[in-house]
């Protein structure tokens, strides 16, 4: 009895070494695919017929496409970083960001890079940023190391646009160096010091003829480069700016690139921040006419097409069954923002381009408190873990990544970490068609969802106040009949809870 105890013991001594490396290898890699103001109805299979999306439309039918996936705002900036810290935007005053604005993400604060890399996953970025680089009141040097940036919030590894396309630096960033820069040609951002030569770009004030791509409509006239007219001012660097036609492919290829370095044995996060379908809107010729809806429909078939890549890439490297990839966006739809890009909007609803609505059956779009501000596409793959061409209603939001991979992680968040983020792991998964019961929403004023009624706060702004909403969405989808003044016990009940999460110092999760 005493030699089988033993040799039970010397056994279990042995295997148990091998336990923590059975688990690294069962961690799947995480894919984020994110396009950038991409509506609900963009993709054809949320309904566009005008829009030929077949590699998004594959993508859900081997996966889970969501109905009521949501981002956390209306607008870029404040989602993203939402998205990646798993915290409201307005608790930090995050708003949308010039082009030389520091760092909105702090490098103490817990993201979900962070997450993944205290699991042991090699991360990374590839594409637009637009949260800021640098430290409040020290300008950045963008001759030199550029930071704090990716880096310092857990990314090991960036290949940058480091604001968004219709700003300056209209440069790409990897890791801390601009790429391709000239330092014969120095490059400055916001204001040139005295006496230094470098290359001077046409302002689009004083010479709208220098606006050849297409002119600028509201306010992207400052520095123009490549025929466009960019807010902000830029100066030098001129060796090392960007092609917008081929913005997409050197994302892609930079995409490529990274996959192809990974090992199977090592498990990797890669966030891949498209620019499209964000103005100004400039496919590769290849992809002209490949739409109805000239360059902003055109883009949308580029953002296609770079998925399809990034997909058949995972697959080329053997990656693609143990990798979770998801698709969403950044906000909801935007047609003229700032070009005259031939997008055309139907005079009578300002929201249909052609026929053709981004927000699909939901009001509004980018900038906007309504469903079509924040309701997106969401889209999630893996292989043999998601049931296949599943659809789900339940309500969830990019803000609650963080907390969903780390239960699915087994790491478990501090009470100051993530604290808007609450798990909803089993609807991602398609476990349960269950998600939030309550979710709040930001686009200037504040939204509570809460089940099928959606409750929007009164703004008192001095320009344009309006007074409290309430819709129920499972009768009005499209937000048309405010019950408020018919419903004001739910009215009151609601904004009392949306006051309640938004007044929380320890953030929506100290709830749970």
């Amino acid at each position: 009895m005493k030699n089988q105890f033993q040799t039970l013991l010397l056994l279990a001594l042995a295997i148990a070494p091998l336990a923590p490396l059975a688990n690294a290898a069962e961690k799947p890699n995480v894919v984020i695919i994110y396009g950038d103001d991409v509506g609900y109805g963009d993709l054809g299979v949320y309904g566009s017929k005008m829009i030929p999306t077949p590699n998004l439309d594959k993508l859900a039918a081997e996966g889970l496409r969501f109905t009521d996936g949501h981002c956390s705002a209306a607008t870029c900036t404040p989602s993203r970083f939402s998205m990646l810290t798993g915290i409201h935007g307005f608790r930090h005053n995050v708003r949308i960001l010039a082009p030389n604005a520091p760092m909105t993400i702090k490098p103490e604060m817990f993201t979900l890079p962070k997450l993944f890399k205290q699991a042991g996953y090699a991360t990374a970025i590839v594409g637009k940023w637009h949260l800021g680089i640098g430290e409040k009141g020290t300008p950045v040097d963008w001759n030199a190391e550029v930071k704090p940036g990716p880096l310092e919030v857990g990314f090991d590894y960036s290949f940058l646009l480091p604001s968004t396309n219709d700003r300056v630096p209209c440069v790409y960033l990897e890791n801390y160096r601009v790429v391709n820069l000239d330092p014969k040609d120095p490059l400055f951002v916001g204001k040139k010091p005295d006496g230094v030569e470098c290359t001077v770009y046409p302002d689009g004030r004083e010479d709208p003829s220098a606006m050849t791509f297409y002119r600028s409509t509201h306010g992207h006239n400052q520095s123009v480069i490549n025929g466009i007219g960019r807010i902000g001012k830029m100066w030098g660097g001129k060796s090392a700016l960007w092609d917008d036609e081929t913005m997409a492919d050197e994302f892609v290829k930079q995409t490529k690139k990274y996959l192809a370095a990974r090992s199977k044995d090592e498990p990797f996060f890669l966030y891949f921040s498209s620019q499209d379908i964000h103005v100004p809107r400039a496919p590769n010729r290849r992809f002209h006419g490949k739409s109805e809806l000239g360059f902003r429909g055109d883009a949308m078939v580029q953002l296609d097409w770079a998925a399809g890549e990034i997909i058949s890439s995972l697959e080329e490297h053997g990656l693609a069954d143990n990798t979770i990839v998801i698709f969403s966006s950044d906000n909801g739809p935007v047609y003229d923002d700032g070009y005259e890009d031939g997008t055309t909007v139907h005079t009578s609803t300002k929201e249909a381009d052609r026929g053709h609505d981004g927000s699909g059956p939901y009001r509004g779009g980018k900038y906007q408190i309504y469903e079509g501000g924040t309701r997106v596409p969401l889209i999630i793959r893996w292989p043999g873990k998601i049931a296949a061409g599943k659809t789900s209603p339940a309500m969830v939001n990019q803000i609650d990544f963080i907390a969903s991979f780390a239960e699915m992680l087994g790491i478990e968040l501090g009470d100051d970490q993530a604290i808007d983020s609450r798990s909803t792991l089993d609807a991602f998964l398609g476990k349960s068609e269950i998600g939030q019961t309550l979710m709040l929403e930001e686009a200037g004023t504040r939204a509570l969802r809460k089940g099928t009624w959606k409750y929007i706060s009164a703004s008192k702004g001095k320009k344009n106040p309006k007074a409290a909403e309430l819709y129920n969405l499972d009768r009005d989808v499209g937000e048309q009949k405010n019950l408020a003044s018919e419903k004001p016990q739910i009215a009151a009940e609601m904004e009392q809870l949306l006051q309640k999460f938004v007044g929380a110092k320890q953030g929506i999760r100290s709830f749970d």
